[in-house]
């Protein structure tokens, strides 16, 4: 068991510590504006490397995969601390989340051959509670370490501990080899044009977003951009419909049953993961905390998806059934993003209304996540399993990079237009205080109360309209899981 949770506890401490951090970093770096990449990096190899690793884990073994992604990612983690600019960080994320994406799917994946299904979620449940003690650790930790010693230590302090993860994977992890192919046949069976036009087509995607929203929609590089996306993305699923053994087969993705679970899992991601992103801008920018404050204020929200996540596994341990589970717990998460959306400048501010809002959603999210896992895996069978599971974390980082990309988009430019129509009338340099307030926010320190005012109440118009876009993002997520197939579950 050991060697599977420090992986767990690596990755969620890692998305955290970003959250707590990436506003001081931009600052550091005069790139705020650009910080949505520090996550999309990481969450673009992310996301390409999940889509692989179920098929990767079948043809080379589950063990030799785990050993892969916690080498990569540890790396990574070292060059995020000695990077030297936005570029290098970015870069050194990317990397890392090559690693990253294997530390979370390929545990999934072994537990789903070990563990009856009926009991899955109850194992989910209990691998989420590791999940949220990283979550837990990361939040305050990385705020703490940003505003002591530096945000590189947030990246550096993992390099030891993936390094005993790898100790232990290799020294303790017994699994029974189901391949017992030559590598070079085993190289064969990999559908590397599927993996490279999957990864084209995602960095395409998120490149014509970023572009959008901070230069034009209607510029030409912006089109080009997402025309390659289109070509890309037409290519991709050419390529998956004629291999031999594709990383996205047909039976899987077009199942009806199994796209209801896959589309859930998007639409619950694009809005969550924004909602905790933009949360933490949202104390910094507009209530002036500071980034360890903002990061112990999302630590209710964590243990609430653990709870979300283990009441959900136990009810379908005693009733054997996921459907109602699975709507309700998506009511119950659009239900707290409109609250969210209501107590964040719409109704009033209200940290009460904020906490229960965050409370409430990642209740319904942790227990959504869990119970769509398990339908998915019901209606896949055993011998596509791991291939499902991968899907369901593609889709889950697919929701994640799209949401993070397109929320920092919709903020940057409503920003944008609201910071020039409030200050056109204040004989300041308009464009000069609208370029380093979206570089920096230390930048609000060196402004006079009145104009520092107006860049608050800014980022208030900005991040309001943000979280209600988000929350009709989110009803998505009840739409798509009223089609999920109900199927008995298994107690051996």
């Amino acid at each position: 068991v050991v060697p599977l949770t420090i992986g767990i506890f690596l990755a969620a401490m890692d998305t955290t510590i970003v959250l707590s951090s990436y506003a001081t970093i931009g600052s550091d770096m005069n790139q705020l504006q650009n910080t949505s990449w520090i996550a999309t990096g990481y969450m673009l190899t992310s996301t390409s490397f999940q889509a692989l690793y179920g098929k990767l884990s079948d043809i080379f073994g589950r063990k030799s995969c785990l050993l892969f992604a916690y080498t990569v990612f540890a790396i990574g983690c070292l060059l995020c601390g000695i990077s030297r600019n936005l570029t290098e960080l970015v870069a050194s994320r990317a990397l890392a989340g090559a690693g990253g994406g294997g530390m979370t799917t390929i545990v999934s994946i072994i537990v789903s051959d070990l563990v009856p299904l009926r009991s899955r979620g109850t194992w989910q449940g209990m691998l989420n509670i590791i999940y949220a003690t990283g979550a837990a650790t990361g939040a305050p930790l990385g705020g703490i370490l940003t505003d002591s010693i530096g945000w590189r230590w947030a990246f550096l302090i993992q390099v030891p501990a993936s390094v005993l993860a790898i100790i232990c994977v290799a020294v303790l992890l017994r699994l029974p080899k189901t391949d017992k192919s030559h590598f070079k046949e085993k190289l064969k069976r990999v559908d590397f044009s599927g993996a490279i036009t999957l990864v084209l087509f995602i960095f395409f995607l998120l490149l014509g977003l970023d572009r959008g929203g901070n230069v034009a929609w209607s510029d030409k590089w912006t089109l080009i951009t997402l025309g390659v996306f289109v070509v890309s993305f037409v290519l991709f699923c050419w390529i998956e419909h004629i291999a031999t053994e594709p990383f996205a087969p047909h039976r899987v993705i077009a199942n009806p049953a199994l796209f209801a679970c896959l589309a859930s899992n998007f639409f619950e991601f694009f809005a969550v993961t924004s909602v905790l992103f933009q949360v933490s801008l949202y104390f910094q920018a507009v209530r002036g905390a500071t980034a360890a404050q903002a990061g112990m204020f999302l630590l209710p929200s964590i243990f609430a998806g653990v709870l979300g996540s283990l009441g959900g596994g136990l009810v379908m341990q005693a009733s054997g059934r996921y459907y109602w589970l699975t709507l309700s717990s998506f009511i119950a998460l659009t239900g707290g993003m409109i609250v969210l959306a209501m107590f964040t400048g719409t109704v009033s501010h209200s940290m009460v209304g904020l906490s229960v809002a965050l409370i409430t959603l990642s209740l319904g999210n942790g227990s959504g996540v869990t119970t769509t896992l398990i339908a998915l895996i019901a209606n896949a069978g055993k011998a596509d399993q791991a291939l499902a599971t991968a899907a369901s974390y593609l889709f889950r980082s697919l929701g994640q990079v799209c949401g993070l990309a397109v929320s920092s988009t919709v903020t940057q430019g409503i920003l944008r237009g609201t910071l020039r129509e409030k200050l056109a009338s204040s004989g300041l340099d308009v464009d000069a205080i609208v370029s380093r307030v979206r570089e920096s926010l230390a930048y609000l320190d060196e402004l006079d109360a009145h104009t520092r005012s107006i860049v608050r109440s800014s980022y208030e118009d900005a991040l309001s309209k943000t979280f209600w876009f988000l929350a009709i993002a989110a009803t998505a997520t009840i739409v798509t899981s009223a089609y999920i197939r109900e199927k008995p579950l298994e107690a051996r």
